[in-house]
């Protein structure tokens, strides 16, 4: 085994147990199989494919609509997406945007600052981003990058970060204020489904360039993130701008109830509330939803 190969094989306490983790070793521990089968208990069925795709095509004929409706009424929406390394950011917005008009419904994801942005008011190059009349736009991580990865991995100061928690809510009053429709959603995942899909993508070829050293690193600092999540809800969850957590061990699940969630939560024209169906209290919810363990 090389050096590197040693780095990266790590000891974690989960489960209330000491445990080794490999993530080259091309076998997943059975013991990471056996904590996901003990998280999903009292949880919904995995949703199958046939059903998913079903319910998926429903709500995006209604995302459809939603931009003749902003079109039409010039109205903003603006969507973050925020959650733990694998917790399926990518593919909520990708399920999201499939069939939107890209002229007008955007993805935002932007690269670590540059020298002359890490000069600037901390929000002004999230500002440039914001959408204009009749847009629609996505960002994939936020301003809240001070609130988890930034302090946890020490790329701010514990100043900034505590000017970050104590200034968001009157940033994010201003948006809402202006007439624009924010969804804050955190996806939320177990540790062992975290370190499945880690795993995955590490020995998925068509997967692998998902993996980054930051992932790697986050493997051992579960608890760190834990508590920047939980001091971020405590401090940014407004009655104007609230957090939003879905459940994610289930993709398919967790996609369908963000979209749903953003169809009830936009007064646009044709609203066909059959099609939209019922979210799931098990999977979308407020901070109180989020994994503790």
């Amino acid at each position: 085994m090389t050096d590197e190969q040693e780095e990266r094989a790590v000891e974690i306490v989960i489960g209330g147990a000491k445990r080794r983790f490999d993530i080259d070793d091309p076998i997943l521990p059975d013991w990471v199989k056996t904590l996901q089968e003990q998280s999903a208990v009292g949880q919904p069925d995995k949703l199958g494919r046939s059903d998913y795709d079903r319910d998926l095509e429903l709500l995006q004929v209604e995302l459809v609509k939603v931009q003749a409706w902003q079109q039409a009424t010039s109205a903003r929406v603006v969507l973050l997406f925020e959650g733990r390394d694998a917790a399926g950011k990518g593919g909520a917005i990708a399920a999201t945007r499939e069939y939107m008009n890209p002229r007008s419904a955007r993805i935002v994801a932007l690269p670590k600052p540059t020298e002359r942005e890490r000069g600037q008011w901390y929000y002004q190059r999230y500002v440039e981003h914001l959408p204009s009349a009749g847009e629609f736009v996505m960002f994939d991580r936020s301003w809240y990058n001070r609130a988890g990865v930034e302090p946890v991995m020490g790329f701010c100061t514990p100043d900034e970060h505590a000017h970050f928690l104590a200034e968001t809510p009157d940033f994010e009053r201003m948006l809402v204020k202006s007439g624009i429709y924010l969804f804050k959603f955190w996806l939320d995942i177990g540790r062992a489904k975290q370190l499945e899909r880690f795993h995955d993508r590490r020995h998925t070829i068509l997967k692998a360039w998902k993996l980054s050293p930051m992932d790697i690193a986050s493997i051992q600092r579960w608890d760190d993130y834990t508590a920047m999540r939980d001091q971020m809800f405590a401090s940014t969850h407004t009655d104007l701008a609230p957090w939003i957590v879905v459940r994610a061990d289930d993709k398919r699940r967790a996609r369908l109830n963000l979209i749903r969630r953003v169809l009830l939560g936009v007064p646009y024209e044709g609203k066909n509330i059959n099609a939209i169906g019922r979210e799931e209290p098990a999977i979308i919810g407020g901070p109180e939803l989020a994994v503790q363990a």
